[in-house]
This record gives structure tokens, sequence and C-alpha cells, in this order.
């Protein structure tokens, strides 16, 4: 199963994909939308989604998960913000993802181990869990980081949900024997 990591931002959005195989993650490609600063917000948008739009068709995931955003100091700040994540949000489901949202605490924890990371032991568990992977900037490296937090997470529940579907089918053998 392929997945896109998001970490969403109207400046610098990262992205991160990677392949998750016999409960095995592996890197694919990771980088940033940079929409242009100067433009007026609506263009800034479009620039977001046609970006995502083509990284979503050259790479062909199968899953979305995107970092929660978290409240600033500036309402204007968060509210452009949220269109920024609006369109992150958008995007993966126009192209047909289920898309699954977590927050950074959850993010950290499950590539660091504490939701207190940094972004440096972010960055260094992303390198060290992903063989290969050399993000350029600290956005890829937290959508990576949301990759796998989704990988492990979605490969846990279905090793639950398959272990739910073995358990009722062997209580139905059980139940058919008496």
């Amino acid at each position: 199963m392929r997945i896109i990591g998001l970490d969403p931002g109207l400046r610098h959005t990262g992205w991160g994909v990677v392949e998750m195989s016999a409960g095995r993650l592996s890197f694919v490609d990771c980088g940033a939308v940079h929409p242009p600063s100067n433009a007026e917000l609506s263009d800034r948008l479009k620039a977001l989604h046609d970006e995502l739009m083509h990284i979503l068709h050259r790479f062909q995931p199968e899953e979305a998960a995107v970092e929660e955003t978290f409240l600033n100091k500036n309402p204007g700040t968060t509210l452009k913000l949220g269109h920024a994540r609006g369109v992150v949000l958008l995007v993966p489901s126009l192209f047909g993802l289920p898309v699954s949202e977590y927050s950074a605490k959850s993010v950290k924890q499950a590539v660091v181990g504490t939701g207190a990371a940094t972004k440096d032991q972010i960055g260094m568990m992303v390198r060290t869990l992903l063989p290969g992977a050399r993000p350029e900037s600290e956005d890829a490296a937290d959508a990576l980081a949301v990759a796998i937090c989704h990988g492990n997470r979605a490969d846990t529940g279905r090793a639950w949900a398959q272990n739910q579907t073995a358990a009722i089918g062997r209580a139905g053998k059980i139940r058919g024997r008496r």
C-alpha cells in the first residue's frame, strides 16, 4: 500500500510518500510545495491544489494522512493556515483517497516515542526509519513522519480487523458443532 503524508502550510506544504509491504515501510519520495508568496490568496491556494494533484498523479498513493494544525497566537495566520489545510484535505479526497488526520503529538509519539519531540529528533528518526530518505526541509520530514504514523496505525488496524474476523469465524464454527 502506498501512503502520502501531508504537512499543511500556505508558504510550505510538505509531502512524503512511503510504501508499506508486509508490515514494513520504505521510502519512495518527498518534497515541499511552495506557492508563490507574493500572489493573491486565491492564486496561492490554486497553486497548492494544482501541485498536490500533480504529485498524486505521479505517485498514485492509495491512502493519505494529514497532520492536524494547531492554533497560532495570530488569528489571521491561523485562518490562512486553515485555508491551506482545507486544500490539503480536499485534494486527496478529489483523487478518491481515504484521508486520515493525526495530531502533531500523535505523529511525534509514533516516530520518536514522545509527544514533545523536536524537529531535529523527527528528522533524525525519519532518516533512521526510512533508509534512503534525505528530506531537504523540515516540512518534507514532517510529512514523512505523518506517513509513518499512518502506516503504523493502519497496519495495526488491519491486523486487529483480521484477528477479529478470524475470531468471529472460529466462534461460528464452534457454535455450528453443537
